[in-house]
């Protein structure tokens, strides 16, 4: 697992890169910590989630379904439905890596669209390896400072409207959805999604509007005969994946 094959100024340039990737991406954190707070959840369990749960799309989703109204079960199965991805990275980055035991159910807590863009492309293993957890740890380390001050400074707030907090969420998604539209498919299944989602509305409560146009998504994974050429970010890409 050794880095030191690596030439000097390949490394440095490596590291320079995954921190500057941490330091963008960390700095959304505070966004989920204000909002979290601002939607209900205490600051220890809006720090405990970003610790534990650590897949920004999914938090914001959880906290969004609760602030709506919708059940904490609701909100996870949400969460739960957009962290699917991350099993898809796992798929291609496994044989990349190449690592095993503790060191891969650790590098599992970190696999992001960040880490994954910082490691697909680079030559070599060790190189792979060093872009990948280095960019996990930073973003890992910054997003959950940064949740703690969003999360102290949302508490002092008050009201979320005041500042517009109560529009965050859906700002987070949008900010998630428009890298994927690159895509033809996906500008179809964001219109499907939508659809379904607003026809939802009226008769089920918070939360399952959105699992059900998740669920236009998945079919279309499903029955889709060839892959997303979004889904595996590439370098170019990391600034609007993790949250």
């Amino acid at each position: 697992m050794s880095d030191a094959v690596l030439d000097p100024a390949e490394r440095s340039g490596i590291l320079r890169d995954s921190l500057a990737v941490g330091v963008a991406t960390g700095a959304y954190g505070l966004g989920f910590g204000a909002v979290a707070v601002a939607s209900g959840l205490t600051v220890a369990q809006t720090c405990v989630l970003s610790l534990l749960m650590f897949t920004g799309a999914s938090q914001f989703a959880l906290v969004g379904v609760v602030a709506a109204g919708g059940s904490p079960l609701s909100g996870a199965a949400t969460a739960l439905l957009l962290g699917t991805r991350n099993t898809l990275y796992g798929l291609r980055m496994a044989p990349l890596l190449q690592l095993r035991g503790w060191r891969r159910a650790g590098a599992a807590h970190v696999l992001i669209d960040e880490s994954t863009a910082m490691s697909v492309g680079r030559d070599g293993t060790p190189a792979a390896r060093l872009g990948f957890l280095a960019t996990g740890i930073a973003v890992f380390v910054l997003w959950n400072l940064a949740t703690l001050v969003g999360a102290l400074a949302g508490g002092a707030v008050g009201d979320p409207r005041t500042f517009g907090l109560d529009a965050a969420v859906a700002a987070a998604f949008l900010a998630l959805l428009w890298p994927r539209l690159k895509d033809r498919r996906n500008v179809l299944v964001g219109v499907l999604a939508a659809a379904a989602a607003l026809s939802m509305v009226p008769v089920s409560p918070a939360g399952v509007p959105v699992l059900a146009a998740g669920g236009v998504a998945l079919l279309v994974g499903v029955l889709a005969r060839r892959p997303d050429p979004t889904e595996i970010p590439g370098p170019d890409d990391v600034a609007g994946g993790h949250p």
